[in-house]
C-alpha cells in the first residue's frame, strides 16, 4: 500500500458551549498546532459577545485565523470559507505546522472536505422576496415547500434553520434545480490533507443546555445588548443580512424593534441556541470517521491528545512545540 504522504490536519468539532476553545488552546499548547476558526458568526468584526468570541487576551495567546475578517454588512458564505481555509492551510502546512480548524458550522467543515458545486450567486431580489414571504407565511410552511422540491435538502435542513433554508430555497428558484442535486454534482478530488476528526459530545444533553443558558445570562451582563444597540446604530445593517440572523442577534434585534419583551428575548434566544446545538450534534453523529470524546469527562485534554500523537506517528512531523 503506497504511503499517504498528504500534510495532516484536525478538525475540532461539536456543538456550542461544548468547550471547543479550550480543547483546542491546551492542545496548542502541546504540540505544533495552528488554529483555525470554523464558525460562521466568528468571521465578522464587532460582533463579539453575542458570538462568544474568545477574548483579546486569549486571541494574544492563541491566534484564531479567520476571525474577525468581514465587516457585518457583508456576507459570508461557505464557498468564501473554503477559499480562506484552504489558503490558510496551505501556509500553515508549509511552516511545518499542523492546521487545527475548530468551531460548529457543518456546512463549512464538508464544504472545505468535500468541495461545493457551482452554486449561483446570491440575489438579493429573490432573497428579499423569500423573507418576506417567510414573515407572512412563517418557516415552518417554507420548509414543507422545500421538501417538496428538494427533500433531501430538507431532511438536512431543520425548519428553525432559516438562512440555509432560504438559501436552498433561492438556489431552485434561480437553477430550476435541487441544491442537493447540485451539490452532489460538485463533489471534487481528494482532500490535499491527511484529517483526524475529532468532537465534543455532551453525556448530558441537559449539562449542555444548563451552560448555553448561563453562557447567555453571562452575554447580558458583558453588555450584549448594548453590542446590538452599537450594531443597529450604524444605519447600514438591518435584520435579513446573515450576521444579523445569527442564533441571539436575531432575536436582540426583535427585542430592541420593540416585538417582544426582554424575558421573551432571552428565552428565544436561549432555546435557539438549544436548537443549533440540537442540529449540530445530529450532523456530527452523522459524519462518519469522527473520533468523539465527551465534553464533560476528566482528563479530555490528555484523552484528546493521545488521538493527536496516535494519528502523527509514523509521519515523520514533528509535533511538539518549539
Amino acid at each position: 500500500m503506497p504511503v499517504d504522504r498528504r500534510p495532516l490536519a484536525i478538525f475540532l468539532m461539536g456543538p456550542t458551549a461544548s468547550g471547543k476553545t479550550a480543547l483546542a488552546c491546551a492542545l496548542s499548547d502541546r504540540f505544533m498546532l495552528e488554529l483555525v476558526s470554523v464558525d460562521s458568526a466568528l468571521v465578522y468584526r464587532g460582533m463579539d459577545i453575542g458570538t462568544a468570541k474568545p477574548d483579546a487576551a486569549t486571541l494574544a495567546r492563541y491566534p484564531h485565523a479567520l476571525v474577525d475578517i468581514r465587516d457585518p454588512a457583508q456576507p459570508y458564505s461557505a464557498a468564501d470559507f473554503r477559499t480562506d481555509a484552504l489558503a490558510v492551510m496551505r501556509q500553515i502546512s508549509a511552516r511545518g505546522r499542523v492546521p487545527l480548524l475548530g468551531g460548529g458550522t457543518g456546512l463549512y467543515f464538508r464544504a472545505l472536505q468535500q468541495g461545493l458545486s457551482d452554486l449561483p450567486e446570491a440575489d438579493p431580489a429573490t432573497r428579499a422576496r423569500l423573507a418576506s414571504e417567510a414573515r407572512q407565511r412563517g418557516w415552518p410552511a417554507m420548509h414543507a415547500r422545500l421538501a417538496q422540491v428538494d427533500p433531501l435538502a430538507a431532511r438536512r435542513i431543520g425548519a428553525n434553520d432559516t438562512q440555509r433554508l432560504q438559501r436552498a430555497l433561492e438556489v431552485f428558484e434561480l437553477t430550476d434545480r435541487p441544491l442537493s442535486e447540485l451539490q452532489h454534482a460538485g463533489m471534487r478530488a481528494r482532500f490535499p490533507w491527511r484529517v483526524l476528526k475529532l468532537a465534543l459530545l455532551p453525556v448530558d444533553r441537559r449539562v449542555l443546555h444548563e451552560r448555553i443558558a448561563a453562557r447567555f445570562d453571562t452575554m447580558l451582563e458583558q453588555g450584549f445588548l448594548d453590542e446590538v444597540r452599537s450594531l443597529r446604530a450604524r444605519g447600514d445593517l438591518h435584520a435579513d443580512l446573515p450576521a444579523i440572523r445569527a442564533v441571539g442577534y436575531r432575536q436582540a434585534w426583535e427585542h430592541l424593534d420593540g416585538r417582544i419583551d426582554a424575558a421573551e428575548f432571552r428565552d428565544r434566544a436561549i432555546f435557539a441556541t438549544r436548537q443549533l446545538a440540537k442540529r449540530q450534534i445530529t450532523w456530527l453523529r452523522s459524519d462518519h470517521g469522527v473520533r468523539m470524546f465527551e465534553s464533560e469527562q476528566p482528563g479530555l485534554v490528555d484523552r484528546a491528545g493521545a488521538a493527536v500523537r496516535l494519528f502523527v506517528d509514523g509521519s515523520g512531523s514533528p509535533m511538539s512545540p518549539t
